[in-house]
């Protein structure tokens, strides 16, 4: 088995760059169309429920499962994570709070779809940050690798 994962390692690695760009793309747009979402004249629109559907059940879903399949993968291909250094461990970290915003976009959609919504857009427009920060802490760890 790991003969065959040392193998696909660039295409692995390549699948896990591609999910992890569509899986950022939907969690940077989902808190933006929240924010125009819960800040329009008139509650709740069809269009706007929607489109957050359909980016989180569509796109979101299957990038997340695809970045930790792919990222598994490479977890276990021989020699690519020195668990020695830091860097894998805060990468985990980073995916897991990732993982975590991830859900929270999710509880949120459905409470707007349900008109229970508890967040304003200004909350949103902060929430958005978190992706960031996470995003700027793994990219880091793994380039930079210490």
């Amino acid at each position: 088995m790991t003969d065959l994962l040392s193998l696909a390692y660039p295409w692995t690695k390549a699948f896990h760059i591609i999910a992890v760009i569509s899986w950022m793309a939907g969690i940077f747009y989902l808190p933006r169309l929240f924010v125009h979402h819960v800040e329009q004249k008139g509650g709740n629109d069809p269009v706007f429920e929607m489109m957050e559907e359909k980016l989180f059940r569509v796109i979101m879903n299957p990038a997340m499962i695809a970045t930790w399949v792919f990222g598994l993968c490479l977890v276990f291909t021989p020699g690519i994570v020195d668990w020695g250094s830091a860097w894998p461990w805060i990468k985990a970290a980073g995916v897991l709070g990732m993982t975590w915003f991830h859900h929270w976009l999710g509880r949120r959609r459905k409470e707007l779809a349900a008109g229970r919504n508890t967040v304003n857009g200004r909350q949103y427009r902060l929430m958005n940050e978190v992706p960031t920060v996470l995003m700027v802490v793994i990219v880091i760890a793994v380039v930079v690798r210490f």
